[in-house]
């Protein structure tokens, strides 16, 4: 059911979030920020409703005739008045960034065209765009054909946007958050909500806005301002939030910077703390000769490093460089993967799925893992010390603080300790486990999402893995949650001992995180693998051929009457399955004429719920095949999504495989490929005679591939 707002709701919500800034957080107001509170609280509520209306649109610049709201009295007097108070301004006030905001892309050329031919600027990006507009205005003002009357500019928008800032921690957040949450659009957090500062002092509040705001608005800056800033004294900064706006912006910038002052760009690099600015600064400086430099920084680093992904980085470039090591460890990783499946090339388009569907096959139990098990694994361990003891800024948070700024361990090593010394086995940690996601099913946060399947891969891990290698592992998250949040093995198997495997397809790559993921979960004792996989066509690969016959063709409205299904395996039928089904709705007479299928035949016909089950199992670990298979794959998801359940399934069409393996010929249709094929049709149009039909089409195609192999 839609929710409605009362007409004023967005000066409720300015209000409360102003009153955000009556707390902890009031200490880290800039003198600015402090005046706007102070002016605005005088303001009467038709006044502050006009500049939270404009403080609610995107950008600083507004059109005054979109103002005329029914609940503000005479809305433009108002702004007459709020203009000669100085609320607002012409747009000689305005910033690059709000003027692309307002203007199209096709708008900025029309008014570029007045200072003379734009041919050529049409390719050129929006940013580039405002930039050369903004020199002509410079240059020669406004062009007299553009009316400046009806746009004006908040001249509190400083001011504002560094209150946002504080208040949601970035620069993209919006007031309409308050409103995505009442309309139930947006599920927030405020159980963990604490009045609590989201920085430690307001120097260091005012420097992460410096380098936030520079951050957002770095495509509109020329190379002479990119230049100005990276000469220019930096703020100092020294809280842990406060530094990874600093070092973000500060490898932003040195990108930038790079590409047209080499020497400049490699210093303001070298002034970042983050891992990939390091590492951008090491190759760099390398490609200028700087190796003894560099090699002590590596050497630094392996000492003393501030990450495992960093230390990834030095370990592999300082072996390859200075040890004349050919290849990188991702490389070698790849090269010596301790196992290599044949998969059949169904699966190219879901291999991990294929993969287990594979040991599965061979009695081998599997598990989809990838970052959900040790996030998930993590997050309920822990929830007490992260959603309970630390805290969350503002209830549109989703991490806590001490996820962000990765001293989580630090910060509660002894309450971390105290609870794995108490889980002191595997029943009193599934216990726990068990107790957690009890208690807090459903609730927002930034580790997993919640589903009924959660837990299955968790109690695998719990029964046939070592309590020591989990709880080691967990301690590495605790530790540096940054470089282990991600790049966890594709699965995780039991085949008499367990181990996790990473599968890799033709052509795909180990990333860095993954390497680092590797490695930490070897280093705490488990086993992990690199399985390639080679694409062939498995004799052992159940297919299962499909066609339904429906009241209609829209699955949205129309139903299924009969379905049919051959299973083949090694090219042979093992088995098949058909029924009528009772659509719950009138055949059409023209659908009866087609298929032969009548209201009568269907009528004490099972319901597809009925037979979902049977449906779901026939297909399980099957390629899903039929002609034209969107066509009845749709219609199948969608009866499984009226009961609430899912349905996936690898597909193929028998059409495409068909048109790939016999080419040219005048008609792909159903029943003109078994004319042309010479194939037995028994009755048309019917689920069972068209599904058999279909298979002996996907065994030509087959039988056509084996052939060009065998060439």
């Amino acid at each position: 059911m839609r929710k409605d707002l009362p007409p004023r709701y967005y000066l409720t919500h300015f209000h409360e979030f102003l009153g955000f800034f009556e707390g902890a957080s009031r200490a880290l107001l800039s003198d600015e920020a402090t005046d706007f509170v102070r002016r605005f609280k005088a303001l009467d509520d038709d006044k502050q409703c006009i500049v939270v209306r404009a403080a609610n649109r995107k950008y600083a610049v507004i059109d005054r005739t979109q103002f005329n709201y029914s609940e503000i009295a005479v809305p433009q007097e108002q702004i007459d008045w709020l203009t000669d108070n100085g609320w607002f301004g012409d747009l000689t006030h305005a910033s690059l960034n709000d003027i692309a905001g307002v203007l199209t892309k096709d708008a900025l050329l029309e008014l570029l065209a007045e200072y003379g031919s734009i041919q050529g600027l049409a390719s050129l990006t929006k940013p580039k765009l405002v930039t050369l507009l903004n020199e002509h205005i410079e240059a020669r003002g406004w062009p007299e054909r553009f009316s400046l009357d009806n746009y004006l500019v908040c001249l509190f928008d400083d001011a504002l946007r560094y209150l946002l800032f504080i208040y949601f921690g970035n620069t993209k957040s919006r007031l309409n958050q308050f409103s995505m949450r009442d309309l139930g659009v947006m599920r927030t957090r405020s159980d963990s909500v604490t009045d609590t500062a989201r920085f430690e002092t307001k120097s260091d509040a005012q420097a992460s806005w410096f380098y936030a705001n520079h951050y957002s608005q770095l495509a509109f800056y020329n190379d002479d301002m990119l230049l100005t800033i990276a000469e220019g004294e930096l703020p100092i900064t020294e809280g842990v939030s406060a530094c990874f706006y600093r070092d973000q912006f500060l490898y932003a910038l040195g990108l930038k910077v790079l590409m047209f002052d080499r020497a400049k760009g490699l210093e303001v690099l070298k002034a970042a703390q983050s891992d990939k600015a390091k590492e951008k600064w090491l190759r760099e400086s390398y490609k200028d000769g700087n190796e003894n430099s560099v090699k002590q920084t590596l050497e630094e680093i392996i000492d003393n490093p501030q990450s495992d992904t960093l230390l990834a980085f030095a370990e592999d470039f300082y072996a390859r460089k200075y040890h004349k090591k050919r290849t990188s460890t991702v490389t070698d990783m790849l090269r010596n993967a301790s196992r290599t499946l044949d998969i059949d090339v169904s699966q190219n388009q879901q291999v991990e799925r294929g993969v287990l569907a594979h040991y599965a096959r061979h009695g081998i139990e599997g598990w989809r893992t990838e970052n959900r098990l040790w996030r998930s694994l993590f997050g309920l361990t822990f929830w007490r010390q992260l959603y309970e003891e630390d805290t969350l800024v503002t209830e549109f948070d989703r991490r806590p603080l001490s996820l962000k700024q990765n001293n989580f361990y630090a910060k509660f090593e002894h309450s971390i300790e105290a609870l794995l010394q108490a889980l002191d086995s595997k029943q009193k940690l599934r216990f726990h486990i068990h107790k957690m996601a009890t208690m807090h099913y459903g609730k927002v946060n930034s580790l997993f999402m919640w589903s009924s399947h959660l837990l299955t891969p968790i109690e695998a891990l719990i029964e046939h893995g070592s309590l020591d290698s989990i709880y080691a592992l967990l301690r590495m998250m605790c530790k540096d949650f940054e470089s282990l949040r991600d790049g966890f093995p594709d699965i995780m198997v039991f085949d008499g001992a367990l181990r996790f495997e990473e599968i890799k397809a033709p052509g795909d790559q180990l990333r860095r995180n993954q390497l680092v993921s590797i490695q930490r979960l070897q280093q705490a004792g488990f086993d992990v693998a690199v399985t390639t996989v080679k694409w062939i066509r498995d004799p052992a690969q159940p297919y299962v051929v499909v066609d339904i016959e429906t009241t209609g063709g829209n699955s949205s409205y129309n139903r299924i009457t009969e379905i049919g299904m051959v299973k083949l395996v090694g090219g042979k039928e093992v088995d098949r399955f058909q029924t009528l089904l009772n659509p719950q709705r009138r055949i059409p007479s023209n659908i009866t004429r087609l298929t032969g299928i009548s209201d009568d035949m269907v009528a004490d016909a099972p319901l597809f719920a009925e037979v979902a089950e049977h449906v779901a199992n026939f297909t399980e670990d099957a390629v899903f095949v039929a002609h034209n298979v969107n066509f009845d794959y749709g219609f199948i998801k969608q009866e499984f999504a009226r009961l609430e359940q899912s349905f996936r399934r690898p597909k193929m069409c028998t059409v495409r495989e068909m048109r790939r393996t016999y080419p040219g010929l005048p008609s792909y249709s159903l029943a003109n490929l078994t004319k042309h094929f010479h194939i037995e049709m028994e009755q048309h149009h019917r689920a069972l005679s068209d599904a058999k039909a279909a298979a002996e089409l996907l065994k030509l195609a087959f039988e056509k591939d084996d052939e060009q192999v065998s060439v």
